[in-house]
């Protein structure tokens, strides 16, 4: 990991909000941004931050998500979604994280990712598999 990963780094990412990111249980005049979906694209926004201040063969994966979704959007509008490095102990990394939908603040939150090396940790999946039997 880069020394140029600190606490104030932000991101923002605009993106969609498709059918695929959509509840279909409430019928079709009430699909919006599904809850899941927003913390997928929430970790892939950190994500995409820390990248760009690891070294080749690391990645990140999420620890922790804590968020409020709190107002629902509708199939088809954008949602801007800003990420603040809010703290880097080792390989941790908190974020702070926001999004709106041009109306509303519809989510807030933290996220954790930990920084990994890659192969280091395909080896420690292949062995765990192989102990489980599915290797």
């Amino acid at each position: 990991m880069k020394d140029t990963i600190a606490t104030g780094l932000t991101s923002s990412t605009k993106l969609s909000v498709d059918r695929d990111r959509t509840i279909d249980f409430m019928g079709e005049k009430a699909r919006v941004y599904a809850t899941p979906m927003l913390v997928r694209d929430i970790e892939i926004a950190c994500r995409e931050l820390l990248l760009e201040h690891l070294d080749p063969g690391e990645d990140s994966v999420g620890t922790r998500v804590d968020v409020e979704h709190l107002a629902a959007t509708p199939l088809g509008m954008t949602v801007e979604i800003h990420v603040t490095v809010s703290s880097v102990e080792g390989r941790s990394v908190g974020f702070r994280v926001e999004a709106h939908d041009g109306i509303d603040v519809i989510c807030r939150g933290h996220h954790q990712r930990f920084v990994v090396d890659v192969a280091k940790t395909a080896s420690r999946l292949a062995d765990k598999m192989a102990k489980a039997g599915l290797a």
